[in-house]
């Protein structure tokens, strides 16, 4: 079945999360990916152990993808590394700044060999600055950029629970490297692409680095409520559930008010007519809707939430996500088995996605040595 990335053959020293993240995309578009892994492997392999031995990360990061041992401080195993690149339309590496080009794999200098190579360098920090040296992981990431100050109760800063920079970073050199791929069919040239994990959470962080830089405040940590939208949070239920709701504008709040909270009046209410008064009276606004929500159950808050055309949704577990109707899944073969895991996002029309299968440590070593040979 022809793939979008048919014929497109990608070269990546990769390891961790961010990078693994943007070839596992390319992968999944028929993209042929050789992943470079040390004898031990990438480290990402061990971050645990719970999908029948497997690491949940590497399985979700590296299906498709084709794994070759090389050390490339090693004579032949470099050699054999630019002989694989000589062949590539993308290099992809997320080694430490300036390690690649120690390595005698610096992208400046293989595009001026390769002049129709792409080349991606994804970095902590970026390449130049005071920080481009200092080690960058997701939580370091969150806090540097101030997301973990937004993020969380009022009372203490919070991490958003997955890898989010790792993840932000992958996909922005995903889409620089299919805008590279692109231009390339114009110009018939490759170009350099740099992303890394703190401009990639600095460019999501800008609607409150605007609030802080315009308004004099950054957004408060609000919890499972919206900093500047009411009301827009988390109510409990009779049952115990929590329901969220999202009011965007009056027409929803007149219907809030007749249809879900069957209270009318409360729409013309001095205190809540506007918006920026609902923010303002949020206290006592969330009280008069948390008070009727008390007393319904899902089934009945769902029921009216739906009746008025209000947009809810439930405070899940991830337990509650494994059973979700409308969380599609795919299984994916393993060194240890198949695993059952989350279907691609993007979906083609007429084309059904099969997962590839996740490679062993090594386990097309023989066969690109020999594919690559001198």
């Amino acid at each position: 079945m022809h793939t979008p990335l048919d014929g497109i053959l990608v070269v990546a020293l990769e390891q961790a999360v961010a990078a693994p993240y943007c070839t596992s995309r390319l992968a999944d578009a028929g993209a042929r990916v050789i992943k470079i892994e040390r004898p031990e492997g990438d480290f990402a392999r061990a971050y645990d152990h719970v999908a029948h031995g497997e690491s949940a990360y590497f399985v979700w990061l590296n299906r498709g993808k084709e794994s070759v041992v090389l050390d490339i401080k090693n004579p032949d195993d470099a050699a054999l590394m630019h002989r694989m690149i000589a062949h590539a339309d993308v290099l992809v590496q997320n080694l430490a700044p300036g390690a690649a080009e120690r390595a005698g794999f610096g992208s400046e200098e293989l595009r001026a060999k390769h002049p129709r190579l792409i080349t991606c360098d994804i970095s902590g920090y970026g390449e130049d600055g005071p920080y481009r040296d200092m080690k960058a992981y997701d939580l370091l990431i969150q806090c540097e950029t101030g997301l973990a100050s937004i993020t969380g109760a009022p009372e203490r800063p919070g991490r958003v629970g997955v890898s989010v920079a790792d993840i932000a970073c992958g996909m922005y050199a995903h889409a620089g490297i299919l805008q590279a791929l692109y231009e390339r069919e114009r110009t018939g040239e490759g170009q350099g692409i740099a992303v890394s994990l703190f401009d990639a959470i600095a460019d999501w962080m800008t609607v409150p680095l605007l609030h802080q830089d315009y308004g004099g405040k950054a957004p408060e940590r609000v919890g499972l409520n919206h900093p500047s939208i009411a009301p827009y949070g988390a109510f409990t239920l009779a049952d115990g559930n929590q329901v969220v709701i999202s009011i965007q504008n009056e027409r929803e709040w007149v219907r809030l008010c007749a249809e879900a909270l069957g209270q009318p009046g409360l729409a013309t209410d001095p205190r809540y007519a506007t918006g920026p008064l609902r923010v303002a009276n949020r206290p006592a606004l969330d009280a008069a809707v948390a008070a009727v929500f008390a007393t319904l159950d899902r089934a009945e808050a769902h029921t009216r939430l739906r009746k008025g055309g209000i947009a809810y949704g439930d405070v899940n577990s991830v337990a509650d996500l494994s059973a979700h109707s409308q969380l599609r899944r795919i299984s994916t073969d393993t060194p240890t088995g198949p695993v059952v895991g989350v279907a691609p996002p993007v979906r083609r029309s007429g084309a059904a996605f099969q997962a590839r299968p996740i490679p062993a440590v090594g386990k097309h070593s023989d066969a690109l040595r020999k594919e690559f040979a001198p």
